[in-house]
Order: C-alpha cells, then sequence, then structure tokens
C-alpha cells in the first residue's frame, strides 16, 4: 500500500531523492514542480500508436450499489466550476456526480442539496438536468479533453500540441494546474488540429486551403463547442455498450422516499468501466461516429448540403480544389450553356456577329428586349471596346460612374435570368 505523508501530502515514493528519504525536509518548488509535470505529461517513448490516443472511465459500480437510468436521457451539457475546490469533501461530490453519467437527469436524486458545494447545488436545484460539472480554465482543456484526446501523436506535434497523458471521461478530481503546462493558444491551436483532423469527413477531396478562411464548412470544423456535444455522445454510446457491474439489482421501477414512482426511468446496475478508445485505429474509428453523432447533436448534413448547395465564388481560395471545380462547372453550365457578342450599328441596334455560336437571331433578340434603352446602350458600348465606367459615363451623359454600375448590376442580374430560363 502507498504510504502517505500526512503532512506534505505527497507519498512516500514521491520524496525518494537519489534514492533516500527526504524525511521532515520539506520538498523544494522545482521537486514539486517535477512532479506535477510527471503527472501531467507523457514520455514520448510510451506514445505508441497501438496504445494512443486513448480515453478512460472508471465505473459507478466502485461507489453506488445501482443507478437510475432514464428511458430517454437528456442531451448532456457542460458546467464549469471555479477551479478552486481544496477539500475532499468537494473533490469527492463532483467524482461522484459525474460518474453517474448514465443516470443523466436523474442524478441530482442520488444527493442531499445540503452535501453539495454551493454552485453544484445551485444547479441541482434546478430540477432533473443532465449536467457534467468541469473546472473551469484559461485554457478551457477539460471542457475540450474529449476531442484532444482523439488526436494522434503526429497530429500533435504538427499543431505543437503537448504529450499529455490519457485522457479521463468525465472529468473525476484531478485538476493539477494544467494551465501551467499548456500553451496561451491551446483552444487556437486544438481548434486548428480538430479541425484537421475532422475536414476529410466533411469535404471529401478537397484540402482546407482550397477554401477561404471565412467558409462556413471550414468555421465549423474550427468550432470545438458545436463537436463538444457530439463527442459526448459517442462516448455514451460507446459506455452503454458495456457490461453491468453485478450488484443485485433487477431492472424496474424507481420507487422514492414517498411511495411513489419516478416517471420514466428504471433502477439498474451500474456499468463497468474501461478504456472508451485505445490507440490510433480505435480512435479513428471514434472520429467517424463523432462525425455522425453530430448530425444527430447538430444537425450536421443539413448544414452541409445547405452550405454546399448556396456556394459562392468567395468560399474558395486561389487554390485549385475538385470543389471549386466542380461549383464552377455548374455555374458556367448553368449561366454559359450559349455565348452571345455583339457589334456596333450606327443606329445602335446590336445584331449578332458573324462568330456567334447561337443558332437564329431569338436569343440576343429576345434578351435584349428586356432592357431598357440606357441599358442595351452599355452593353453595345462595352461590346465595342469601351469598357471603362468612368468612360460609359461621360458618353451617356452621366456625372460619375456610380449609374453605370448599377445599370451593370441590373443587366447581370436580367442576363442570368434569361438563361438560367432558356
Amino acid at each position: 500500500m502507498t504510504q502517505i505523508d500526512e503532512r506534505t501530502g505527497h507519498s512516500v515514493e514521491q520524496q525518494m531523492v537519489d534514492g533516500e528519504v527526504r524525511g521532515e525536509q520539506e520538498p523544494t518548488p522545482a521537486e514539486v514542480l517535477e512532479w506535477r509535470r510527471d503527472d501531467v505529461f507523457l514520455p514520448e517513448a510510451d506514445a505508441c500508436p497501438e496504445e494512443y490516443p486513448q480515453l478512460r472511465n472508471i465505473s459507478a459500480g466502485f461507489i453506488f450499489g445501482g443507478v437510475v437510468r432514464p428511458l430517454e436521457p437528456a442531451p448532456p451539457e457542460y458546467v464549469t466550476l471555479p477551479a478552486a475546490y481544496t477539500s475532499p469533501e468537494e473533490f469527492l461530490a463532483i467524482a461522484q456526480w459525474n460518474m453517474l453519467w448514465d443516470a443523466a437527469q436523474f442524478r441530482r436524486r442520488f444527493f442531499d442539496l445540503d452535501d453539495l458545494p454551493e454552485p453544484m447545488a445551485r444547479i441541482a436545484d434546478l430540477g432533473d438536468v443532465n449536467v457534467t460539472f468541469v473546472p473551469r480554465t484559461r485554457a478551457r482543456y477539460f471542457e475540450y479533453a474529449p476531442l484532444f484526446h482523439l488526436l494522434p501523436k503526429r497530429v500533435l506535434d504538427m499543431f505543437g500540441l503537448p504529450l499529455l497523458r490519457g485522457g479521463q471521461w468525465p472529468f473525476m478530481a484531478d485538476w493539477s494546474g494544467i494551465d501551467d503546462f499548456l500553451p496561451l493558444d491551446f483552444e487556437e491551436r486544438l481548434a486548428r488540429a480538430w479541425a484537421w483532423t475532422v475536414w476529410p469527413h466533411l469535404v471529401s477531396g478537397s484540402k482546407m486551403k482550397a477554401f477561404s478562411a471565412d467558409d462556413p464548412i471550414r468555421l465549423l470544423a474550427h468550432n470545438l463547442d458545436f463537436w463538444v456535444p457530439a463527442v459526448t455522445a459517442t462516448i455514451q454510446e460507446r459506455l452503454r455498450d458495456f457490461p453491468e457491474v453485478d450488484k443485485g439489482k433487477t431492472p424496474g421501477p424507481v420507487t422514492l422516499e414517498d411511495g411513489s414512482v419516478l416517471a420514466g426511468a428504471v433502477a439498474g446496475n451500474p456499468r463497468m468501466g474501461g478504456q472508451v478508445w485505445f490507440g490510433e485505429d480505435d480512435a479513428r474509428d471514434a472520429v467517424v461516429e463523432t462525425v455522425e453523432a453530430a448530425d444527430r447533436t447538430g444537425r450536421l448534413r443539413g448544414i452541409l448540403d445547405a452550405v454546399r448547395s448556396h456556394r459562392v465564388e468567395d468560399d474558395f481560395s486561389s487554390h485549385w480544389s475538385y470543389a471549386r471545380e466542380d461549383f464552377e462547372r455548374k455555374l458556367h453550365g448553368k449561366r454559359r450553356k450559349v455565348t452571345v457578342k455583339f457589334v456596333e450599328l450606327t443606329d445602335t441596334v446590336p445584331v449578332q456577329g458573324p462568330e456567334s455560336e447561337v443558332l437564329g437571331n431569338l436569343v440576343t433578340n429576345d434578351f435584349l428586349t428586356l432592357l431598357d434603352g440606357r441599358n442595351r446602350q452599355i452593353v453595345v458600348l462595352l461590346n465595342s471596346g469601351v469598357t471603362n465606367k468612368t468612360e460609359i459615363a461621360d458618353v451617356l451623359g452621366y456625372a460619375n460612374h456610380s449609374a453605370v454600375s448599377k445599370r451593370l448590376a441590373q443587366i447581370r442580374r436580367a442576363a442570368e435570368a434569361h438563361f438560367d430560363e432558356n
């Protein structure tokens, strides 16, 4: 059994220096920092693809003899708590609450409000809400930990993220001052790393750099808050496949203290804990499941379809991609099925030139009948070599080119509507 020094709070093993026990001597700040670093960081030699990344769960069966499961679990939410708890009672309350993830919105019924820390008691007093508590930190590590622990070492290296030890879900009690060991821009780096990981599942065949920085799907890929509910759903779906601990409970109705039955709930045994995912292959499968879960938690497919159906040229960068090629092919196939060219006659009545690919005179003439006199003149001027808006404004007697710009927009809309229809 590990012996704990009651005065320092550290194990005797931790106080061994060069094979000798320090005895009553206080550990130095450097030693304390090194111990903390060992708790946070994983040695590179241990980050093999067969075992890393990983996420584990601890069974509620270590503490509870049974659970209450809702027939329809409410969507899980995260609530952050100030990272200032120090007493064992407070740590225990958070750990016990979170271990009851399978009880979802009914977990408050396992506690007396007076036994919970004040911020937790306020949440529990709201009623049956499905809440998981995590510490509030600068980096928001504990909120995004499930996403972080899906990333293999090579991706962490690519985006300058630290190699942390395997993750724990849900959060238990090990806060370890994580902000001291994370870069100031941890959240931004994690967003880029996650977007790079999930992108192939959102846009097949086209790299992210082929799209502008404000492309809607690219923004969605970087939005960690959008993905947290999805990865949480994936974790819980995997855990629900774990066998139950035999605590002698027979599934059945939940009877309350007043003799009434809790509607929409069933009593049962706690589930076993274990590895939620273990190694790169398993984590890769979990990423796929997270994308699928995002369709249920955030209507992902509907968003992707809506964006693709309303693509505009500004959504793309200067890099070539299949997506851009497909967009331009559809655009030109829809709007450029015919080529109409004009020549200028002395009476400014335009006719088709001999190089036109249009058969007959109907397309050109029909389109020009949609334009008023001024707009027809602009078309003539444009196709006779006068392409500067200011020059066109001078010819037509406008004070500036603003009116010409507005009329060009009118012509463009009329042309698009006409040729789309024909």
